[in-house]
């Protein structure tokens, strides 16, 4: 394993590092976030929401990542703005240098630093026409215990708020979570949810997809 950038903040500590097998992997806090081998859940957390909504001319990301949520949003050409909320400046940095392949030289992206909640809160009412989440691992395995409030009826309210009619939410988990389908169910009156199975390191693992629709 080498270690390609490391960086601290309040939050805690972000790795980035190159396996044996070659992939390049992130981990925050010594927990595995993510890597550049197994994307397919990130992928389709993006194409749920694209193929729910009928004109995705702008949509919010929580979470940068590796990118490849946003580089499977930047690949509909119907897309007009993608706006990403990161809460890390060194993830956004490393993209930016490119110790991370960067998706942020499309003039479609930009980059909001600062906490999901905050940028969400932020925004006009009916301003987007989707949300896609993909900020921790899942309410039921966080790796930063202040996003547990991401997974709640209150703030998925508030994203509702933020959506356009027709507009929709999506939400990434590593596990699947009864609480967090109670809370979209809540909150658009019923909640899609999707398995993903994923080969993980030479293991089998589901990541879900949990998806509401205003």
């Amino acid at each position: 394993m080498a270690e390609i950038a490391r960086a601290c903040s309040e939050r805690g500590e972000l790795a980035l590092r190159r396996r044996e097998d070659g992939a390049l992997e992130l981990r925050v806090n010594g927990v595995f976030v993510m890597d550049d081998q197994e994307t397919s859940s990130e992928e389709l957390l993006a194409s749920a929401a694209l193929e729910a909504v009928r004109r995705p001319e702008r949509v919010l990301v929580g979470g940068l990542g590796l990118g490849y949520t946003v580089r499977a949003l930047l690949a509909d050409s119907r897309l007009g703005q993608v706006i990403v909320a990161e809460i890390e400046p060194d993830l956004v940095a490393w993209m930016r240098s490119g110790l991370v392949p960067s998706i942020l030289d499309d003039p479609r992206v930009g980059v909001v630093v600062g906490d999901v909640r905050a940028v969400v809160t932020d925004l006009p009412d009916a301003s987007v026409d989707a949300i896609l989440l993909d900020v921790d691992n899942g309410p039921d395995f966080l790796v930063y215990n202040e996003n547990s409030a991401i997974y709640t009826s209150d703030f998925l309210a508030t994203c509702r708020v933020k959506l356009r009619d027709g507009g929709v939410l999506t939400v990434w988990s590593s596990s699947a979570s009864a609480a967090l389908e109670s809370a979209v169910t809540t909150v658009f009156g019923k909640c899609q949810v999707t398995p993903v199975p994923v080969r993980l390191q030479d293991r089998d693992e589901t990541y879900y997809v949990y998806q509401g629709s205003s």
